[in-house]
């Protein structure tokens, strides 16, 4: 399979240690295709950056799948425009937060959830009451320090991020531990070792969910939530070309079916 891994900001390094991550476990057969944010923050720290970020995203992965892409990880823990790109995508969509939030329910009773800054708390906390985990995250906790910050100084992220663990272990009773930025995937395995507590990468998780659901033939439905948009007449020309090239490739074969305004009865006959 090929398999789409786009991190919505705009620091290509960022992009390759989620790609590192994601090798280490992806099967042999699975193609892993790269995207980097254009014109994008050089990291999402807020809603106003990821408002920024999605645009450029979901172009990206237009022309992804029309090169092939069969499944989309988004490596960033904010899922920044999930159900967009779910839209606008045929094949899976999984965010890392999602994957990782419904792997500690799996694996655990209760977790915590550890990000950057205390800002992003507050954004976390309803993605885990989206995703129906609010009884069994116990808390969101923040090391305080900048996503990139994460890159600049590693040993300091690593100690920050293992004295908050055990805070979770011993302060929240947590079984887990969601690490709640993609910038710390790579930290998980040794984390996990030195704590004692299962500590979960979404990235790495979101992979091997995106291989499951191809390669059990499983598709995004279409039906209404993530029809593919419809593009109005007036805006046709302001659309991101790789939307509308969806249109052209679309399944069903007919160019109209997801994107044109629906017809009148009167209009029909």
């Amino acid at each position: 399979m090929r398999l789409l891994i786009i991190n919505p900001n705009q620091t290509a390094s960022m992009t390759e240690q989620a790609a590192r991550s994601a090798r280490r476990v992806a099967l042999q057969s699975t193609e892993i295709i790269l995207r980097t944010g254009i014109d994008a923050p050089l990291s999402i720290e807020g809603f106003a950056d990821e408002a920024r970020a999605v645009p450029s995203m979901l172009a990206q992965i237009g022309t992804a799948e029309a090169d092939g892409a069969q499944a989309t990880v988004i490596a960033c823990f904010d899922d920044p425009g999930l159900d967009a790109a779910r839209e606008v995508a045929a094949g899976p969509v999984i965010g890392i937060c999602q994957a990782g939030v419904q792997a500690a329910m799996t694996l655990a009773k209760r977790f915590s959830i550890i990000t950057t800054l205390p800002r992003s708390i507050p954004a976390i906390e309803d993605l885990v009451d989206r995703y129906g985990a609010n009884r069994h995250c116990r808390r969101v906790r923040a090391v305080n320090l900048p996503v990139l910050s994460l890159e600049s100084d590693r040993s300091h992220a690593y100690a920050m991020l293992l004295a908050e663990i055990a805070k979770a272990r011993d302060e929240d009773g947590a079984e887990a531990v969601v690490l709640g930025c993609a910038g710390m995937s790579d930290l998980a395995d040794r984390l996990s070792e030195e704590t004692g507590v299962t500590v979960i990468d979404g990235v790495i998780v979101a992979v091997k969910l995106a291989e499951a659901l191809v390669g059990a033939g499983l598709k995004t439905a279409k039906v209404n939530s993530y029809a593919f948009p419809r593009i109005k007449a007036e805006s046709t020309a302001k659309i991101p070309q790789a939307l509308s090239d969806l249109a052209t490739a679309n399944p069903l074969g007919n160019p109209n079916t997801f994107f044109a305004e629906p017809q009148t009865e009167e209009a029909k006959s």
